[in-house]
């Protein structure tokens, strides 16, 4: 009990000392507000941009064209051969009667005009699809596959997915680094906020320490107090991040652009996008008020 009614003195004295100085605790709770809401964006892009590569490698496929005068036991070699290669996870054949099939079903044109080719006269080529295990790589793995004999082309969209894969990558880096400049820079007012709350109650300290008040006591009171303003600023970038990606994602109908960019729904990222500003919150106002305790009340 002794412990509790401590700890709830120590809590009473942080929120005290929170409103003492309140335009400098309005700074610094300002400055976690906007870094964690640059943080909720950057969790939910992150989060999204690994969705969009995921769904792009479920979806894409390497197209591989056979020569037109490959024998049934060379596609069986080409397979196995294929099947070898680094970063090859799938590969299905695709005769040149399955395609002719595939047209027919897609439109009543085509199904006309392939109807007057036989088996002898079919002009379409035989071919795999592939699925790659890293969607990175696929330029590579491509011109792996190219080399191979009785392999005649080999297509896959080359030049834009690569494109879209470093613009994704360099959009995640620059989140990142942004993110990091402004935790910093939110540790450091904390710190100062602080560094001036421990000097204006100078007296009060030295009083406390002649009658024996233990280090912890006097220090803890300042440590909570930074846990306070992270707390506090992290609650308006929950709400922020919440409710204006629930409604970006009605608005765009759950994709940007095209139906291949899906986003995340919102239940299923919501409960670590909270946990994350809460506990990023909680842990830069620790670690603000902790240095600023270790390097300015020297008890």
């Amino acid at each position: 009990m002794k412990a509790f009614r401590i700890l709830n003195k120590n809590i009473s004295e942080s929120f005290k000392g929170v409103f003492r100085n309140f335009s400098l605790s309005l700074a610094s709770i300002s400055c976690i507000t906007i870094t964690l809401i640059m943080v909720g964006f950057s969790i939910l892009l992150s989060y999204n941009v690994n969705n969009f590569t995921s769904e792009i490698e479920k979806d894409l496929t390497i197209v591989v064209f056979l020569d037109r005068k490959i024998e049934s036991t060379d596609i069986e070699v080409l397979e196995t051969r294929i099947k070898t290669l680094d970063n090859v996870k799938s590969v299905k054949f695709n005769s040149k009667e399955d395609v002719k099939k595939e047209m027919q079903d897609e439109s009543e044109i085509f199904k006309s005009i392939m109807e007057q080719y036989t088996e002898e006269t079919n002009p379409l080529q035989d071919s795999f699809l592939i699925k790659v295990n890293d969607i990175k790589q696929i330029g590579k793995t491509a011109d792996n596959i190219e080399k191979l004999d009785k392999v005649e082309l080999v297509k896959y969209g080359e030049g834009s997915v690569e494109e879209l894969v470093k613009i994704f990558d360099m959009v995640k880096k620059v989140s990142y680094i942004a993110v990091g400049a402004l935790v910093l820079v939110t540790v450091f007012l904390i710190s100062n906020t602080i560094k001036i709350t421990i000097q204006s109650r100078r007296r009060e300290i030295e009083i406390r320490r002649l009658v024996g008040a233990s280090n912890s006591f006097i220090r803890r009171p300042f440590f909570f107090e930074g846990v306070i303003l992270g707390f506090l600023g992290s609650l308006i970038p929950i709400a922020v991040c919440c409710y204006g990606y629930s409604y970006l994602y009605d608005r765009l109908g759950g994709q940007v652009f095209t139906a291949i960019i899906k986003l995340i729904k919102p239940s299923e990222i919501m409960f670590i996008l909270v946990a994350a500003l809460f506990g990023i919150g909680i842990v830069v106002g620790a670690f603000g008020s902790y240095r600023a305790v270790r390097k300015y009340l020297k008890v």
